[in-house]
């Protein structure tokens, strides 16, 4: 089955937004009484059916609901500088996405090669991941942030900035205990400054590795999401 995203269910009927009934009734073709899956975003699971289909504000009848799906012990927030080419980042955003993240935040560094994201735009690439991956909630993206500013912020989860300087670090890994709520700094292309380091250092932040290998920023958030998941299994 197709599956829509659409906040604000409520009652046994909904009406899809124009995007989505386009999408259901002029691309999928979808007619009175196929059956489709709605999420929330919100943890809500719904099986519905066509009722009206109409490709500017489908109505659909929904036929059984569920809460809390897929509602992890723990939370994940990577908070990464997004790559000069915008599509890297994008993939970055998708991916973490279908493995599981609860929030991004765009962070503006000393070394940033891009300095203005489209956070519209980059939002529908994690709504389109989400319906993709049937994911019933939908991860937080927040406004490019400077990373002075973000760090000095109160952040009640456990903190690591993974950066290469330093190959003495520990690996995120060896740091994750399960249950943990984790937020992770990951730098621009040219890595963290010496100072960035300092003042993340300074207010809690511990340093970390993601491997012997040099990666790429989006490959680097990847894998920073990947391995608190899996410690999460």
């Amino acid at each position: 089955m197709h599956t829509f995203y659409t906040p604000g269910i409520q009652g046994k009927l909904h009406q899809l937004d124009k995007q989505e009934s386009q999408h259901c009734i002029n691309v999928l073709r979808l007619q009175e009484g196929d059956k489709i899956i709605l999420v929330d975003g919100k943890g809500g699971y719904f099986k519905a059916k066509v009722k009206t289909p109409d490709s500017h504000k489908c109505t659909v009848e929904i036929i059984s609901s569920k809460h809390e799906v897929g509602k992890k012990d723990f939370r994940l927030h990577i908070a990464i500088a997004p790559t000069k080419n915008i599509s890297r980042f994008e993939w970055f955003l998708e991916k973490a996405t279908e493995i599981s993240i609860d929030e991004i935040t765009p962070l503006l560094c000393e070394r940033s090669e891009r300095k203005t994201i489209r956070n519209e735009r980059l939002d529908k690439v994690i709504v389109s991941a989400m319906k993709q991956s049937v994911k019933a909630y939908k991860p937080k993206l927040n406004r490019i942030t400077n990373f002075t500013e973000f760090v000095s912020l109160k952040h009640s989860f456990n903190k690591f900035i993974a950066y290469c300087d330093k190959k003495s670090n520990p690996e995120l890994k060896e740091l994750v205990t399960k249950g943990d709520d984790i937020l992770i700094l990951i730098g621009p292309e040219g890595d963290f400054s010496s100072e960035e380091v300092h003042q993340a250092t300074k207010n809690g932040f511990y340093s970390i590795q993601l491997g012997t290998s040099r990666l790429r920023t989006e490959t680097a958030g990847i894998v920073a999401c990947h391995t608190v998941n899996l410690v999460n299994q």
